[in-house]
């Protein structure tokens, strides 16, 4: 089910915010519900660069693969 949100823009925004919506023949509150969207999944998660550097990192895979491993026993307390 869809929700409604109130947003309260500046006049220059709304008008930037509005052009863009009518040039990819979107509603405001689609082009505003896209563009967060995308910008979440651009910032969430990582690119095949960082990654590699993740997979590279001996230590940091052991640190992990030991949380891991604690987690799975029942060992420490999460938060």
């Amino acid at each position: 089910m869809s929700k409604t949100v109130t947003l309260r823009l500046d006049e220059k925004i709304y008008q930037l915010f509005r052009g863009m919506a009518t040039q990819d023949n979107r509603s405001l509150s689609n082009f505003i519900e896209t563009a967060a969207l995308r910008f979440i999944e651009e910032h969430e998660y990582m690119d095949e660069f960082e990654m590699e550097e993740i997979r590279e990192n001996a230590g940091l895979n052991r640190s992990i693969n030991r949380g891991l491993n604690d987690a799975k026993a029942g060992r420490g307390q999460f938060v």
